[in-house]
């Protein structure tokens, strides 16, 4: 059984039972990305497949470990978050039981939730074995852990409202639209240099902009496909709008993705966690995991 312990000023109330599915991703480019579809309802849904299945990785052997700890944080929906019932839940829980089953070790795996600020300490102390909680893979960073190979990656999207969709590919029709973004936005950055004759629109907030989509001042808003998932299913978006294009990624301006950070020299486990997540890529579980988490498919 997977056990589950929650640190911090207010006590979780209760141990829980997980489930997961998960993601892997290995290359980036800007361009749209690798696409499979899942059904939900019986109607298909696009969900992202970075992993390249022609790797071939030996099911590494753990047993000499009497505990595998991983460590997150409860403030970093959908991935990581305290649910209406105080109990630790989303994509990154789900992910570590995955893990644990794929690798025959649930019986000594945990998961441990503390502030995110206590989780750099903690890894190097010792106290748990890996950092699965949005930990910025860099430079920087490297130099102090090992990483897994990123799980997931975030897409910038257009959106525009379903009366006023852009034609694909929407580059090649951009001519006389106006595109909002949020002003010094990484998005914004990426707009500009990948579509330096498009005309854009800033806005300092990014719901200003979104606000300004749906009311027509603009024709569309490019952004974080994560959030606007979430925010074409919201109160305020009115059912107005749609993903167009894309997705797009850019390792320069919207990061590597999300990695399991584990204690610097340990690449045995990075290797293990990467081949568990390879197993799960390869039944189709991150499908299920991106439907369960995400109303709608940011990919």
């Amino acid at each position: 059984m997977l056990g589950l312990r929650f640190s911090g000023k207010k006590p979780l109330r209760e141990y829980l039972s997980l489930k997961l599915i998960l993601s892997f991703s290995l290359t980036l480019l800007f361009a749209d990305a690798p696409i499979r579809a899942a059904e939900k309802d019986g109607v298909a849904v696009p969900t992202p497949n970075f992993f390249d299945q022609r790797q071939r990785m030996a099911k590494p052997d753990l047993s000499d470990r009497p505990r595998i700890r991983f460590l997150t944080s409860t403030d970093y929906p959908p991935f990581n978050f305290l649910d209406s019932r105080g109990r630790l839940t989303g994509f990154n829980v789900d992910l570590v039981r995955g893990i644990c089953e794929e690798l025959d070790i649930l019986s000594r795996c945990q998961i441990e939730a503390l502030p995110f600020k206590d989780l750099v300490p903690a890894l190097k102390n010792g106290d748990g074995e890996a950092v699965i909680a949005g930990l910025a893979m860099n430079a920087a960073t490297r130099q102090e852990f090992g990483f897994t190979q990123p799980y997931f990656r975030y897409p910038a999207r257009f959106v525009a409202r379903k009366d006023r969709k852009i034609a694909t590919p929407v580059a090649d029709n951009l001519a006389g639209k106006v595109v909002g973004v949020t002003e010094g936005s990484a998005h914004a950055a990426m707009f500009s240099a990948f579509f330096p004759d498009a005309k854009v629109q800033t806005y300092s907030d990014r719901l200003e902009a979104l606000a300004a989509m749906r009311q027509g001042k603009v024709d569309a808003y490019f952004g974080d496909g994560v959030s606007l998932s979430f925010w074409l299913e919201s109160d305020a978006a009115e059912r107005c709008c749609t993903f167009v294009g894309g997705p797009f990624l850019s390792d320069r301006f919207l990061g590597e993705g999300l990695s399991i950070a584990v204690a610097p020299g340990d690449g045995e486990l990075a290797r293990a966690i990467d081949y568990a997540i390879a197993q799960l890529v390869s039944k189709g579980r991150m499908s299920e995991m991106m439907l369960r988490y995400f109303p709608i498919s940011a990919f």
